[in-house]
């Protein structure tokens, strides 16, 4: 009898960790609804199981279904109080739904979002995660309701005795956001230097085009594709030149290698760069090429608005 046991039980366990097993590789391949209907099935006969309780918040913040997520990250907070990851998740969803309604409606809830990152900080002094979204909040937040850079810039501090790319990136974030630009193209520099990810320069790519400084926009991701030869970037070059009219026989060659080489994982639809050609073919004033170039856009995605727009004002030429 105590062998039979064994075995039904060895067969339980398995069969649910398989469960929670398919709903992880659903969240890994963006199928966020079946990964929901996977766990919600799990959590029928198992509904204290911590690890389908996070599954479940998560499957639900994917498809910004930010009150389900609360509730099942606020469970798995009151299950365990000294758990980072679960104050950190808890104050996510949160913030999310903050974002997502009225800015009235979202005052009653930072105070809330506020202290679960703060809970998640005290409790794990090396948790990255949570020192960025502190970060953010108190950059994004007017200072009448709790808002302040020097509070900002103290996690950024936290974040870079952690990690020197992420505290620099912080910095960068931080002044940028406090409109000093001089000090915000440091940080990013100095993040560029000792970590150089893609990620880096993109901030830095960014910034200079907030700052209305295209060439040197340009000019970082050209380095950036020296460094990491991603196809994405062609398209990147592409679209500064045509957006600001400016190197645009760079902008056109580099937008066809984007062409010629895509696939997929380069994020950026087909459609988007024949717009983008058609942007610079506008700007040279050669609207047969133009057109050419916006039909092929507006067949490869004819819902895009901004696409047809296009076609009106090169129609004009």
């Amino acid at each position: 009898m105590k062998r039979c046991f064994c075995i039904l039980f060895m067969t339980s366990f398995c069969f649910s960790q398989s469960t929670l097993d398919n709903a992880k590789t659903y969240i890994d391949q963006k199928k966020f609804e079946k990964a929901q209907q996977e766990v919600e099935t799990f959590i029928a006969s198992h509904p204290y199981d911590k690890e389908a309780i996070e599954l479940l918040g998560d499957a639900y913040g994917h498809q910004k279904k930010w009150d389900e997520a609360i509730i099942q990250y606020e469970k798995l907070k009151n299950k365990e109080p000294n758990n980072a990851d679960y104050h950190y998740k808890y104050g996510g969803a949160l913030g999310m739904k903050a974002l997502s309604i009225s800015k009235l409606k979202a005052l009653g809830i930072i105070s809330d979002v506020k202290d679960a990152f703060l809970k998640a900080a005290e409790l794990d002094p090396n948790h990255i995660d949570t020192r960025w979204a502190l970060v953010e909040l108190y950059v994004s937040l007017p200072g009448i309701v709790g808002g302040s850079n020097s509070k900002a810039l103290k996690y950024a501090n936290e974040l870079q005795k952690l990690s020197k790319v992420d505290g620099y990136l912080a910095k960068g974030y931080v002044y940028e956001y406090d409109d000093e630009p001089e000090l915000a193209e440091k940080y990013y520099r100095l993040a560029i230097k000792v970590g150089g990810s893609v990620t880096c320069y993109e901030k830095l790519t960014n910034f200079y085009q907030s700052q209305n400084q295209p060439e040197k926009a340009i000019g970082t991701i050209e380095k950036a594709h020296q460094k990491h030869q991603r196809n994405a970037m062609h398209y990147q070059i592409g679209k500064v030149c045509a957006d600001y009219n400016l190197q645009l026989n760079k902008g056109e060659k580099c937008l066809k290698a984007y062409l010629s080489n895509h696939s997929a994982k380069d994020g950026v639809p087909k459609a988007w760069a024949y717009y983008r050609l058609a942007q610079i073919h506008k700007h040279k004033n050669n609207k047969t090429e133009a057109l050419k170039w916006i039909n092929k856009a507006i067949a490869g995605l004819p819902k895009i608005k901004v696409f047809k727009e296009e076609k009106t004002s090169i129609s004009k030429l």
